[in-house]
This record gives structure tokens, sequence and C-alpha cells, in this order.
């Protein structure tokens, strides 16, 4: 089903396996950034909608809306963007490969898990058990083969991928910059002053990118007008943490954005100001670009 308006697809269903990802390239690589968006999938398995007790578009509370096709664009600015096309309700990349909980599951689990997470506890591990709202999503407990299979099918070529282009990027420019794309709802606990900011950029705390290009990012985002955050509530997850090296120039930056700029978030359809939103965005990515392209040459160790 697809947005009239704005051409963005809004829900589809899968009889097959489900798909793992998609990449946009640009015809050349001109910038040192890569783009991922790992929770904006919208293809869900028939059987997954089957096994979920969760009726109409409850099972979609968890996704980043149309975060891919906030993005879209990249390519033509000369940087790659990596899609997820599966629901983070069903396998979530921006977790360990093996945060399991095993009172999910019916079988044996390889000894390897890491079933004591904060994470885990709180039903968001790498096979969700709930979605946004703590809602249960499955009737009952799924076969441990087939959480596996999730990880070996979907996860790992995922992340193997990302890997590689990230390492191609350092290769062919001498650094990489991840920049790892989100959305949040809008009723997200409000920080003092009641106040709920437009976007928040996380780098881990000041760990998983150069301060500088950071700095950078809330800058552009800021002169466009947005009321932007460091790294409260969100900081980053597995992904930024995991990819985000600067001492091995790969610097990994979570951007979180607000779904009240450009979603009915009740309707889980986009709102009239989703192409003004994307639009501004183009506009901090090629802002950002210029930035970094200043920088170009500046080693790391001058922080």
């Amino acid at each position: 089903m697809t947005d009239p308006g704005n051409d963005v697809p809004i829900f589809e269903t899968t009889a097959g396996p489900c798909p793992a990802f998609e990449v946009f390239a640009p015809a050349e690589q001109t910038l040192p950034i890569v783009f991922c968006s790992p929770h904006s999938g919208r293809a869900y398995p028939a059987a997954f909608i089957a096994a979920s007790r969760l009726k109409g578009d409850a099972v979609r509370r968890s996704e980043d809306l149309f975060v891919d096709r906030l993005f879209d664009f990249v390519p033509q600015l000369g940087a790659p963007l990596i899609v997820a096309r599966f629901p983070r309700a069903y396998l979530d990349l921006n977790r360990e490969p093996f945060e399991l909980d095993p009172a999910m599951f019916e079988g044996e689990l390889p000894p390897h898990i890491n079933a004591a997470s904060a994470r885990v506890a709180g039903g968001l591990g790498t096979i969700p058990r709930i979605v946004a709202e703590r809602q249960e999503i499955y009737r009952g407990r799924l076969s441990a083969r087939e959480a596996l299979a999730r990880i070996e099918t979907i996860y790992f070529p995922f992340h193997a991928y990302l890997r590689r282009i990230l390492d191609e990027t350092r290769a062919r420019f001498g650094f990489a910059i991840l920049i790892d794309c989100h959305s949040m709802p809008s009723s997200v606990r409000p920080m003092p002053g009641n106040r709920r900011p437009d976007m928040v950029l996380g780098d881990r705390f000041g760990t998983s990118a150069a301060p500088r290009f950071m700095s950078c990012a809330v800058m552009e985002l800021k002169a466009l007008g947005y009321d932007v955050v460091r790294n409260k509530p969100y900081a980053g997850g597995f992904i930024t943490e995991h990819y985000g090296r600067p001492h091995d120039n790969v610097h990994a930056i979570q951007i979180e954005i607000s779904r009240a700029l450009y979603a009915d978030e009740a309707q889980f359809t986009p709102s009239a100001n989703f192409q003004s939103l994307r639009a501004n965005l183009a506009q901090f990515v090629h802002g950002f670009s210029m930035d970094v392209a200043a920088d170009m040459g500046r080693p790391a160790a001058a922080e």
C-alpha cells in the first residue's frame, strides 16, 4: 500500500522469507559518509503476522516510520544508504546478535546468548518480545530454530554488508562516518522544562565519533531551526557503539527524529510536513558534507 501524496510505501506483507535489506548506492561515492536505516522496514512476513497476538497496526508501533524515505536522497549527493526491509518487531539490528530471552523460545539456544542484558529484560532483545507501549507480540513461544534462522539469514548479512561498506569507505577516503538514522515518538519522556527536542544526536557520550564531527552535525541542524540535543535520552545503540571507532578512523553518529515533524503517528501515515522535512534533511546532509570536506586531511588525533 502506498500513500499517494508522498509515494511512500506504508505497509506490505511477504508470503516467503523476509527480505534482509536494500542498498541504494550512488553512481560514484564522493562522500566519506554511509547512511543506515535499520528500523524502518515495512515488509511483514505473513507467518509473523499470523503468530502475533496484535491486531491491525499495533504490531507497527516499533517502526521508525518512513525514515528510509526521509533519507532516500543521499545517493544523489554521493553517499550510500543501506535500509532494512524487515520490521524491527521481527528482528532488531541495533542489538548484539544473540541478545535473547530464553523464556520466549522452545528448544535449545546456543550457550553464548546474552540473556542478562537490560534490553532483554525490557523485552527488546534481538528478537523482541514487545513493541512500544509494552505490548506483547506473540501468542506463544517461538522455536529456537526460527530465532536462529532469522539471525543467520538477516542479521549477519546486514551487518556483514555494513561493515564492508564502511571498510571500503575508509579505504577510499582515509576515514568513514556512519549516520545511523532513527525516529522517536513525540511522546518521548520530556526533558527538564517539559522540553521535547525535535532531534537527538548520539555519539555514545563522545566515544563513537570525533567531537568536531558531532559539533558540525548539531550546528547544521540547529541552523535549520531544529531543537537539537546530544545523547539524551538516546546516546546510540549497538550500531553506534560497535562501529564507532574514532581511533580507527570510523566515526558513528545516531540521529533520532521526532515523528511529530513528519508523520501522523496514530494513523501510521506521512503528514503534510513530510516533504519539507526531507528537503531540510537534504540541506543538512549537504552542509555537513561540506563541513567534512573542509576537515578532510585533518588528523583525528588533533582533537
